[in-house]
């Protein structure tokens, strides 16, 4: 597991040595906008979704400093998503990443305006990063994919749903559902935009990497939802049991947490099994999977 650990540690390592370059200097105007966007991406983080375009890249032989600006774009639209989610308008959170949330430590104003140009940052390297050696039709996958799950059909309709549904009783379906666009729809792209990051397409391949994306995101907000009843604040690094404190329905307030770990544990085992199709190459990402349903933060 070491193995793993050292590996994961390269592609956090990449992604944040790129970001750092992507991102505005912080000395240019306006400075307030961009020492937030810098707050808020440069944080502390775990890095999945920039973890799975390296990991899923390399399983299509994608060199790693060719995987750099599409690991960018997707943490970038992450941490974009969670400056607007911190807002006092949606879940009103203090704090993200064991600091004070971007509107906190900088204001409401330009905590939306950092979203948005974060938001726009991240299609723009995608766009215009040499270093993605693909086609203009793969490029242009690559950006359609990442819109659609940013947009309406994606996170930000989730994002929706989710404020509906606060104090409501969701059915399973409608959990998942609820789920499958708010935080499963950014892991599957970025799985999905390191198997389009060659222009050696195999359909059965990256059909493969897009079912095993859709359940290792699904199984991530289950453990999510896990940890918000078993660790703590400090773990966390944002305020331990907020989905309670909220009324936000959640896996184990439907199933129990032992129903919830259950699902936990079939829906990796779902993920496992569509790797079948490929060979060693695919060895990290069957790690991250287990590394996804075990994790403590």
């Amino acid at each position: 597991m070491n193995d793993f650990f050292d590996q994961i540690q390269i592609y956090q390592k990449s992604v944040e040595k790129a970001l750092a370059l992507w991102l505005p200097d912080e000395t240019l105007p306006p400075r307030n906008l961009h020492e937030a966007m810098r707050y808020s991406v440069l944080a502390e983080g775990k890095r999945i979704r920039p973890i799975l375009v390296y990991a899923t890249g390399q399983a299509f032989d994608v060199e790693l400093e060719n995987l750099n600006g599409q690991a960018c774009a997707v943490e970038i639209i992450h941490a974009y998503s969670l400056i607007h989610d911190d807002l006092p308008s949606m879940d009103n959170d203090d704090l993200r990443r064991g600091r004070p949330t971007c509107h906190r430590a900088f204001g409401e104003a330009t905590a939306i305006l950092a979203g948005d140009a974060l938001q726009t940052l991240a299609f723009q390297i995608i766009a215009s990063d040499p270093k993605i050696k693909v086609d203009d039709s793969q490029r242009l996958k690559m950006i359609q994919t990442l819109a659609r799950a940013s947009g309406s059909q994606g996170m930000a309709g989730g994002q929706a749903i989710d404020l509906a549904a606060v104090g409501k009783k969701l059915d399973i379906s409608e959990l998942e559902n609820m789920h499958t666009h708010k935080t499963g729809a950014l892991i599957k792209a970025s799985a999905e935009i390191g198997a389009l990051s060659t222009n050696k397409r195999n359909d059965a391949l990256f059909s493969a990497i897009s079912d095993y994306a859709k359940y290792i995101g699904i199984a991530f907000q289950v453990k999510d939802d896990i940890l918000d009843i078993e660790s703590d604040t400090s773990t966390l690094g944002k305020p331990q049991g907020s989905d309670e404190s909220m009324n936000k329905p959640t896996y184990p307030n439907l199933l129990g947490l032992e129903g919830a770990k259950e699902m936990a544990h079939k829906l990796h085992h779902k993920a496992i099994k569509c790797l079948d199709v490929f060979d060693e190459k695919a060895k990290m990402l069957r790690e991250i999977a287990d590394y996804i349903i075990n994790r403590s933060k």
